[in-house]
């Protein structure tokens, strides 16, 4: 895996010389069509998450490289796990100047909801700019040392053992269902709008674990408050290699979120390939590529049009066929 980032890393430099051209109107071929107002990035979760994190880099990025005739303006939407920003989009049909920053919600939250009357697959896909993970996070100040130790913390306590986790019925929840199935134990799961929360609350006490992502936890893991017990990935990731996976210790836990941009139903073609264009040269960028290395972040495909389509069409399977596993009231705690 470490070796595979940075190849993509190489490749990405070379590549963004031959996109220096592009900037200020990202690409010849989508060059007759540009924004004419702010475009609204909308975030479906709370902010200091890993979704909020993404899309203000990428809002920063755009700025500092000139590579839109108009504003990004960052708007969070945390209601609902993320149904008031799905159903916002739905509703903005048509629309060339609103865009989307998913995670897995995008998927689970449609299957769960069903009343939000929100179908993913019609929205506009543009590119997915990365596959995020989990680690298992306690407090630096816990005994638990690595994941048996942990088993058995949580089952010596029983329910009121607390987990915190973005929304009812998102993925961090459907983490927390598969790893109660895997270990025969019951957890109380606390839901709160972001991942950047749930982040604090583990540091404050409040909960006793987390299944944040990288990004999330980093700042404290960094200043040495929190520890990372194992991680949800098919490999080690170079900035956690000394934490286990959950595969290497005979458990089959591997679990990974999309962070992809997406635009309402029935955009048109010309802004989709402006959009393309554009993530498509943040994506190859020097700075993308190091914050997805630093951060812990698997950037080593770049997928967009309808290839991102078919990857959300598997993806909306696949979450059906989880959800249903672990059953609905494992992962909304009804």
């Amino acid at each position: 895996m470490k070796d595979s980032r940075r190849n993509v890393l190489k490749i990405g430099l070379a590549a963004g010389l031959g996109l220096a051209v592009s900037v200020g109107m990202v690409g010849n071929a989508a060059a007759q069509w540009e924004p004419k107002k702010p475009v609204e990035f909308i975030i479906m979760a709370g902010t200091g998450g890993g979704a909020d994190q993404i899309a203000r880099l990428l809002q920063g990025l755009i700025e500092k490289k000139n590579l839109s005739p108009r504003p990004f303006i960052p708007i969070n939407k945390p209601g609902g796990s993320g149904a008031e920003a799905l159903r916002y989009l739905q509703d903005k049909a048509g629309d060339d100047h609103t865009l989307l920053v998913t995670l897995n919600s995008f998927y689970t939250t449609p299957i769960i909801q069903k009343d939000i009357g929100v179908d993913p697959s019609k929205f506009t896909p543009i590119g997915r700019m990365a596959l995020d993970t989990f680690l298992l996070w306690v407090h630096s100040d816990s005994d638990i040392k690595d994941l048996d130790g942990y088993v058995a913390k949580v089952k010596g306590t029983g329910q009121s053992w607390k987990v915190g986790g973005t929304g009812s019925g998102q993925e961090d929840s459907i983490l927390t269902a598969m790893m109660e199935k895997e270990f025969d134990y019951k957890v109380t799961y606390i839901p709160f709008p972001g991942g950047g929360t749930v982040a604090k609350n583990l540091i404050g006490k409040q909960i006793d674990s987390t299944v944040n992502n990288p990004a999330e936890q980093g700042e404290f893991y960094r200043a040495g408050q929190s520890r990372p017990i194992v991680q949800f990935t098919g490999e080690r990731m170079a900035a956690y290699k000394d934490v286990p996976t959950a595969k290497e210790l005979g458990h089959d836990i591997e679990y990974y979120m999309q962070r992809s941009i997406n635009g309402p139903p029935g955009m048109s073609k010309e802004a989709q390939d402006w959009y393309i264009n554009l993530f498509s040269t943040l994506y190859q960028s020097e700075e993308w590529q190091k914050f997805c290395v630093d951060d812990g972040l698997d950037c080593t495909e770049w997928v967009a049009g309808g290839d991102l389509a078919s990857f959300h069409a598997a993806q909306l399977t696949r979450h059906q066929e989880l959800i249903a596993a672990v059953g609905a009231e494992a992962i909304t705690g009804q």
